[in-house]
């Protein structure tokens, strides 16, 4: 499978970019903030992949971050959900909207990208409520590795940066960051997390601590 492509810029069509990487020209299909976000022709870019292959179709779709590469796996499980719909959710939510709707079950959010009607938003929202914490936590270790370290792509970070913390700390971190990005004030976000971890039984992981916190917050509600 192809999961990174790093080249140059040929250049940017409405929905997909062609980069040049050892000589081969890879058009690759872009939700249009990340085909916004592409540097001009010549200009060297990369892009997390991800391979749809069908009968009649074999199409590579680019994504600027492995946690927006998460939530595209995660929307396509779902029955009804391809690849062009994966896209005008993410495009139109982006990856931490996407989040925020999953985590609060909010199928208007979900609605409002183009081709998604009332029950496949509502299937969405219902079968991937529970799984979202998981990608949520991915993005939230990028967010801090990538502060952690620098100007270094959230992406790059998550994949080579060491954790700089100690793995409780770190799922800490990691859950107050994705908390906070759903649009949770600190202190509130911070009470769940602790609430969450001090709890007998204390969830394993920045996903389980992320998912107990949402439930915190939910009663707290």
């Amino acid at each position: 499978m192809i999961g990174k492509i790093t080249g140059r810029v040929d250049y940017v069509a409405d929905d997909h970019v062609l980069i040049e990487a050892a000589g081969i020209g890879y058009i690759i299909h872009c939700a249009p903030p990340t085909l916004a976000a592409m540097p001009g022709p010549g200009e060297v870019a990369a892009l997390y992949t991800e391979l749809v292959v069908r009968e009649d179709l074999m199409q590579l779709i680019g994504f600027r971050t492995l946690a927006e590469r998460e939530w595209h796996r995660l929307l396509t499980s779902v029955q009804g959900v391809g690849a062009r719909v994966s896209l005008a959710i993410l495009g139109t939510l982006g990856p931490d909207g996407v989040g925020r709707a999953l985590a609060l079950g909010d199928v208007g959010a979900i609605r409002a990208a183009p081709g998604v009607g009332p029950k496949l938003a509502a299937r969405i929202a219902n079968e991937l409520g529970d799984k979202a914490p998981a990608v949520m936590a991915l993005g939230a270790q990028g967010r801090r590795a990538a502060a952690a370290s620098g100007p270094v792509p959230a992406a790059e970070a998550i994949a080579s940066a060491p954790a700089a913390l100690p793995d409780d700390a770190s799922a800490t971190a990691d859950a107050l960051s994705a908390l906070v990005n759903l649009g949770y004030d600190r202190m509130q976000a911070a009470r769940a997390v602790g609430e969450a971890a001090g709890a007998g039984g204390s969830p394993a992981g920045s996903a389980g601590l992320i998912k107990a916190a949402l439930k915190t917050l939910d009663r707290n509600l």
